[in-house]
């Protein structure tokens, strides 16, 4: 077990790290002409080598993560995952010299301490197979996502970037159940076939969010979608359970730290470019006065940027057609 607490915390520190450089070679992309989702936009982000370099720190991440689902109940995982936006306000902080307020900082402490709440009262990873069609269910749920993207990228802006954020954590949610259900390789076991469609449709809808809307409407979104789900599918039919007599001690710190990385959703925005107007106002430069960790328009210091691999960056919320 403390093997998979260490993967799964050094999982969420690696998603932190490729957070900040996928969304920066997101945002530098051009964005598409229409306004559904842009398939076309991964080839074009693939050119960028900021995008490239967070892949691979993905790609660590996943090893990492596999390891954590295979030795740790999934609702653990998750709100480790989850806590990647800890990380990468973190390295905001201290890498970029991002200014976070005082309620961001707490948040920060928030998250720890629900993430040492679920490690104290967390069982054994459960052992059980699921129904005969859980299996099923997650392929259909997989193309779901697909078919949520379709309709998402058509809405207005503003509910756009909630239901590509929640469509993205659908798919993550996807991965994670997907990954325990795995028995060796079949290519005729319809769970090989939920990971790979879920998997990448999460990560094409969460760039598109993350390009054309409010990065933290996107974030919080995904936060919630890769979460809630896949713990209760664990509990109810995976066998996953906690230390006797601390259920109460695993579901306050579960909670506890899925809303202290709703509260740091906004790490998602890439720095702004010095003089470049911004659609609430005129942009402002590093460093300049007022500059701090507010919202849009009010002067924030120009901060990260996340991107697909789940997560976070800083700096004013784009507009909310976020182009």
């Amino acid at each position: 077990m403390l093997l998979g607490m260490i993967c799964a915390l050094a999982s969420s520190v690696c998603f932190g790290a490729a957070s900040v450089l996928q969304a920066m070679g997101a945002r530098a992309t051009t964005p598409g002409t229409g306004g559904g989702v842009d398939i076309a936009l991964m080839w074009r982000v693939l050119r960028q080598w900021r995008y490239l370099a967070g892949l691979c720190a993905d790609g660590l991440g996943f090893v990492l993560q596999i390891v954590a689902l295979r030795t740790l109940p999934i609702y653990v995982v998750g709100a480790a995952l989850a806590a990647s936006l800890a990380v990468t306000a973190v390295i905001a902080s201290r890498v970029l010299r991002v200014r976070l307020s005082r309620v961001e900082w707490t948040a920060v402490g928030v998250v720890c301490a629900g993430l040492a709440l679920l490690a104290l009262a967390s069982g054994k990873e459960g052992h059980e197979e699921g129904p005969g069609w859980l299996p099923w269910a997650l392929l259909a749920s997989a193309f779901g996502v697909l078919l949520l993207g379709v309709v998402g990228g058509r809405l207005p802006a503003k509910p756009r970037a909630l239901v590509l954020g929640l469509g993205a954590g659908f798919g993550f949610g996807v991965v994670e159940v997907a990954v325990r259900l795995i028995d060796g390789i079949d290519l005729a076991d319809p769970v090989w076939y939920a990971l790979l469609v879920g998997g990448g449709a999460a990560f094409v809808l969460l760039t598109s969010a993350l390009q054309r809307g409010s990065v933290t409407t996107a974030t919080a979104g995904a936060v919630l979608g890769e979460t809630v789900g896949p713990a209760i599918i664990g509990v109810v039919w995976l066998g996953d359970t906690t230390r006797e007599g601390l259920g109460w001690l695993a579901v306050t710190g579960f909670a506890i730290a899925v809303a202290g990385s709703l509260t740091l959703a906004r790490f998602g925005e890439p720095p702004e470019t010095e003089g470049r107007p911004t659609e609430t106002g005129p942009a402002t430069t590093a460093g300049a006065e007022g500059a701090g960790a507010g919202g849009a328009g009010t002067g924030s210091a120009p901060g990260p940027a996340s991107g697909p691999g789940h997560d976070h960056g800083t700096g004013p919320d784009r507009g909310d057609d976020g182009s």
